[in-house]
């Protein structure tokens, strides 16, 4: 008796060392490694002056030179972080953008600060875009809220067929993705006219969010009809990448957080996506990207997960309380 209940307190103490690696992982430490690598800024000044300022920051920063339009329109498309403008004279400028990751912005906005009054004296500041503190966290809360919101939706059906011995029809699964991306969006929706009544409202933007939580919990849909509750060991621990990773620019992140989660995780596509839209900027590219994403996971999940495939077939048979299917005779 001793020595299977030593057993399984062993395997209970590495199963919880398990988890506490995950969520370092997943959570600390992307946070904990933070540092500016190559972080895209712009330059717009005379020939002489740009390739010194260019030469600032080391690796930090990596400089584009160009014209002042040329610039702000790199800030515009978010290919930047930043624009430093020098007019000949000792006047200079500090461009950001509301539009742009607020992590990434008060890391350009710090270096091209410094550079300038380093050259010039202390720069003006100018944003394009303004954003409030609501406009900033906003994009990424919706992310977030519209995962998890999807992911107890598609939990609950689960549960409550379980629990009743009703199959899951293709009809109710469609239902649950459609429902509660309808309910998530207004959710989302009365959410920001309560943190900041300024906050857009439109077309655009209420659809994205319902393409965000449709998405999700379409995704979410397919993988709990392949694995069962097994897909909750994948589907809840993701949720934590999206304040740790996704809020993030990929140049602050370490090297491995930028190609392990960064590069794949589907809040970044929409948080920065519903960022531009917040902020008045739909013809961002992040946003058709965002859209392209954001449909195929719709696509697939809703294919997968609607699929009459042989699981299908038996769920759509009447279950006895004691698990076995009866058979007429002929």
């Amino acid at each position: 008796m001793t020595r299977p209940a030593g057993v399984l307190a062993l395997v209970a103490a590495v199963a919880g060392a398990l988890v506490a690696v995950v969520l370092g992982f997943l959570t600390f430490g992307a946070q904990a490694t933070v540092a500016p690598d190559g972080v895209p800024v712009a330059v717009a000044a005379p020939p002489e002056i740009a390739q010194r300022i260019a030469a600032h920051g080391g690796g930090q920063l990596a400089w584009t030179v160009a014209t002042p339009a040329d610039a702000r329109q790199l800030l515009e498309d978010k290919k930047v972080y930043g624009v430093l403008e020098l007019a000949p004279g000792p006047a200079a400028t500090v461009v950001t953008s509301g539009a742009v990751n607020p992590a990434g912005t008060q890391v350009a906005q710090q270096a091209l600060t410094g550079a300038a009054t380093a050259l010039a004296g202390a720069p003006k500041q100018e944003v394009l875009h303004p954003a409030g503190v609501a406009g900033r966290v906003a994009p990424l809360a919706a992310s977030a809220l519209a995962w998890i919101g999807a992911l107890v939706a598609g939990l609950a059906l689960t549960q409550l067929a379980k629990r009743t011995g009703r199959p899951i029809g293709a009809g109710a699964r469609f239902l649950q993705v459609t429902g509660a991306g309808v309910l998530i969006t207004a959710a989302v929706a009365g959410f920001f006219a309560l943190w900041d009544s300024t906050l857009p409202l439109t077309a655009d933007v209420l659809g994205f969010v319902f393409l965000a939580a449709t998405a999700f919990a379409a995704l979410q849909a397919a993988l709990l009809r392949l694995l069962g509750l097994r897909a909750m060991a994948v589907l809840a621990p993701l949720y934590l990448v999206a304040p740790a990773v996704a809020g993030q620019v990929p140049e602050l992140l370490n090297p491995a957080y930028r190609a392990l989660l960064w590069s794949w995780t589907p809040f970044r596509f929409s948080a920065e996506g519903l960022r531009s839209l917040l902020q008045g900027v739909p013809d961002a590219p992040d946003v058709t990207t965002a859209l392209w994403v954001l449909g195929a996971l719709l696509a697939v999940g809703l294919l997968v997960a609607l699929w009459p495939g042989r699981s299908a077939r038996q769920e759509a048979e009447p279950h006895l309380a004691d698990g076995v299917v009866e058979v007429g005779v002929h």
